[in-house]
């Protein structure tokens, strides 16, 4: 399997790397978290744009990513407009999520960006294809808060965010019970095992997909989120006491 390197960071080999997700509602807010979180056990931040008061303004998201990217320095960013179906807080039609993230491309600040895989197949190809030329990664994105699908589900739209072009295919799920807690968990270890070519992210939600979050070395997920100042989804566990566990799983292991 190849690894992905986005700055300083290898994604795809050895401890999996820690994203806070920024979550701040204004500037001052965001910017804010963004010198908070940069002192702390951090691989990447994510700005979850969605939460952000101002999101339609395609210029002040601009200008705002022009600061978290002097703050961050070498530290990489993912950029993530997260939808109402997804479990988003800000609806955007199809048109101006594209439109947005394609400017955000285009500055070249952020890293990574996130897209939906179902932006729609043509909307979401032709997305991750404008922001490979623009030099950016791309993380293709799934969000079931409803329920886990069947393990042959969750693999099919692994692989075919693979097969779109992402540079790393990420699924989260809900589960309802210990055994879609297990089915996630063997679903990462048979799409990582026997069909990736690049690293993949998955996780279940909620106090009971704790255990994907810090489980993520042995069974093949590539990064996991923690959280700083306050969670972006159920389940999330403070970014240090995050970081600690997975250095002692990682000892463990060797």
């Amino acid at each position: 399997m190849d690894t992905v390197r986005v700055r300083n960071l290898e994604l795809g080999t050895g401890i999996p790397a820690i994203c806070i997700p920024n979550i701040g509602k204004s500037r001052e807010e965001i910017l804010s978290l963004t010198r908070q979180y940069k002192e702390m056990h951090m691989d990447l931040m994510e700005w979850r744009a969605d939460w952000f008061e101002d999101v339609e303004s395609i210029d002040n998201v601009t200008k705002v990513l022009t600061d978290i990217r002097e703050i961050l320095g070498n530290t990489p960013l993912l950029f993530t407009f997260r939808t109402k179906k997804e479990g988003g807080v800000c609806g955007l039609n199809t048109d101006s999520y594209i439109s947005l993230n394609k400017a955000v491309a285009s500055t070249g600040t952020a890293d990574l960006i996130d897209v939906e895989l179902f932006t729609g197949d043509q909307d979401a190809a032709d997305l991750i294809s404008f922001i490979h030329r623009h030099n950016t990664k791309v993380v293709a994105s799934n969000h079931d808060f409803e329920k886990t699908p069947a393990k042959s589900d969750i693999i099919y739209r692994l692989r075919k965010m693979q097969d779109m072009g992402a540079d790393i295919p990420k699924i989260a799920v809900m589960p309802r019970n210990k055994k879609d807690l297990l089915t996630l968990l063997a679903a990462t270890e048979e799409m990582t095992a026997d069909y990736a070519d690049r690293p993949i992210i998955t996780m279940a939600m909620a106090g009971l997909g704790s255990i994907s979050r810090i489980s993520c070395e042995i069974f093949g997920s590539c990064m996991t989120f923690g959280c700083g100042e306050a969670p972006s989804a159920p389940g999330q566990i403070g970014a240090e006491e995050l970081y600690n566990i997975l250095q002692s799983i990682h000892r463990i292991l060797l």
